[in-house]
């Protein structure tokens, strides 16, 4: 089965740097303290471990929040990364529910456990679009969305792949811009799973799938 058809990635990544003009201050700002929050908790004593499993959840959930809305040009707010927080109980269960299930793919061989993240990779934009559901629920919608996209969200990782090594060069300090842009940049891509088919940009070339 061929893969289906989206929007060019470099299009999406187009748009994600033309949605971050004007809000690079804002972004940078509010993913660095995304980023120190994190090193922090996991940082402290004995209890960091944990810490960090209860409060990875509901702030992968906020950074999903804020990245729609950069995305999106809908008023985006550093206090969006908090906002998970507000779904507490369901952004922590998809979190565990997500490490469960992509472990146990993994453990097979490295590649379905690969396909699984990339299936359930929408699960947090879902969440963060919907008050009423469940984490189950979403992990099952994104796999959904996700039929026949899994290849064009890889290649999409792969575009990054020289940005990273080039944030490496500047010791670190370039990531400070590339994680908005690969955030927002996941952001587009989720919108243009949303979008109607001929609203798409269509990508041009062979496709190739990872469905069976």
């Amino acid at each position: 089965m061929a893969e289906n058809i989206g929007t060019e990635n470099k299009i999406l990544m187009q748009r994600a740097r033309e949605a971050l003009k004007g809000k690079w201050g804002l972004a940078v700002g509010t993913y660095l303290v995304y980023m120190l929050i994190a090193g922090i908790i996991s940082s402290i004593p004995k209890a960091g471990g944990l810490l960090s499993i209860i409060i990875s959840g509901p702030m992968a959930l906020g950074v999903s929040i804020f990245s729609l809305a950069v995305s999106r040009d809908r008023n985006p707010l550093f206090e969006q990364i908090f906002y998970g927080f507000k779904k507490f109980g369901v952004s922590l269960g998809a979190y565990l529910l997500l490490g469960i299930f992509v472990i146990l793919w993994a453990i097979l061989l490295i590649i379905p456990g690969i396909i699984a993240m990339l299936s359930y990779s929408m699960t947090f934009f879902i969440i963060a679009e919907n008050d009423s559901i469940g984490p189950l629920e979403a992990i099952r919608k994104s796999k959904h969305m996700m039929y026949g996209f899994k290849w064009k969200l890889f290649c999409l990782y792969l575009r990054f792949i020289g940005w990273a090594l080039l944030c490496i060069l500047t010791l670190g300090v370039g990531f400070l811009w590339f994680v908005p842009y690969i955030s927002v940049s996941f952001a587009k891509f989720y919108d243009d799973l949303l979008a109607p088919a001929d609203a798409r940009v269509k990508t041009e070339g062979p496709t190739f799938s990872f469905e069976k």
